[in-house]
């Protein structure tokens, strides 16, 4: 009987080339080339802190894929490139009683730059005789939730032997936004939900002296829908004196005695804290030995162990200064 013409017999190296052929062709196509910008960085603004400086910031900006840096230009030269975490910079080394133009413009990974965002205008201050002496720090600093990613801080002005130039916001003594002297006000997003916070305020005049901290506000942001509830530790104090750090709280309420606490210093776990006894029912205090020279700074945090084993949210940040 004869064969179709398309019904051939294929040798054992012909067959294994044919299905090598049909598997490539059911690879995934590449990924298409990235040619879409960012969009502008937007909600820029600028405030002048001295004679010499102005703080920059702006908004996230959105990209099909993924926004991978920010550049800062001035008078529409480049002047900072900046990590795509970043939302802020301080331009120094600036004229003073001179306007100053910023623009920022984001990239993404495949080297697409966006528009320039608006521009804006920061006149920095009148050069002054030197002045050594720091403002007060600000008082009556208090946080108010704006639901679970943000937060209006508000505050009772400092004092100053010229004048209040800006307000710069502290988290974990990182400084996260400033606002100009006349305003005692500031607004903080990109904050997680159900998670503590500790912010504090330092005033700065137009020599660059900053005021010592407020004293701390500490907020919880709302837990996500269906997320458990917080189990931090509240009301942390710290102290330090003659070379020794003492650490005071409360532990979370778990429905059982809290037997461990983690210490972290400056985001790096330090030691395990564990009852011989009864652990206390209300308020703990820890006392541990420092050798670092005076004047180090160091970011403190506790987490308990819960019930079930696991350790519980970190509590709202410390800082303290050795003694």
């Amino acid at each position: 009987m004869q064969r179709p013409l398309s019904a051939r017999l294929l040798t054992p190296l012909a067959l294994a080339g044919a299905l090598a052929l049909a598997g490539c062709s059911g690879a995934a196509a590449p990924e298409a080339e990235d040619t879409r910008a960012p969009a502008a960085p937007s909600g820029v603004t600028a405030t002048a802190g001295s004679a010499s400086t102005v703080h920059v910031m702006w908004s996230a900006a959105t990209d099909d894929r993924a926004v991978t840096g920010y550049t800062v230009y001035s008078e529409g030269r480049r002047i900072k490139d900046l990590p795509a975490t970043t939302l802020m910079t301080d331009v120094v080394g600036l004229a003073p009683a001179t306007p100053h133009r910023f623009t920022v413009r984001a990239r993404d990974a495949a080297g697409n730059v966006s528009p320039p965002s608006a521009t804006v205008t920061a006149t920095t201050l009148r050069a002054a005789a030197e002045d050594r002496t720091p403002p007060t720090a600000p008082t009556g600093l208090r946080a108010t939730p704006d639901g679970g990613r943000a937060v209006t801080l508000r505050w009772s002005p400092a004092r100053d032997d010229t004048r209040v130039t800006a307000y710069d916001v502290y988290q974990a003594d990182t400084r996260i936004h400033t606002v100009p002297g006349t305003t005692t006000r500031a607004h903080v997003g990109g904050l997680r939900p159900g998670t503590a916070y500790a912010f504090t305020v330092r005033a700065r005049d137009a020599a660059e002296n900053s005021s010592p901290d407020s004293a701390p506000a500490d907020l919880t942001t709302a837990p996500s829908p269906g997320a458990p509830a917080n189990t931090a530790p509240t009301r942390l104090a710290v102290t330090s004196a003659r070379s020794e750090i003492t650490v005071t709280w409360s532990p979370p309420d778990t429905g059982a005695p809290v037997t461990h606490h983690e210490l972290h210093l400056d985001g790096r776990f330090a030691t395990t804290i564990i009852w011989g006894t009864a652990p206390p029912p209300d308020r703990a205090t820890y006392t541990f030995p420092v050798q670092d020279p005076p004047g180090t700074r160091y970011t403190v945090t506790l987490r308990a162990r819960l019930p079930d084993g696991t350790w519980g949210d970190f509590s709202a940040p410390r800082t303290v200064v050795v003694r």
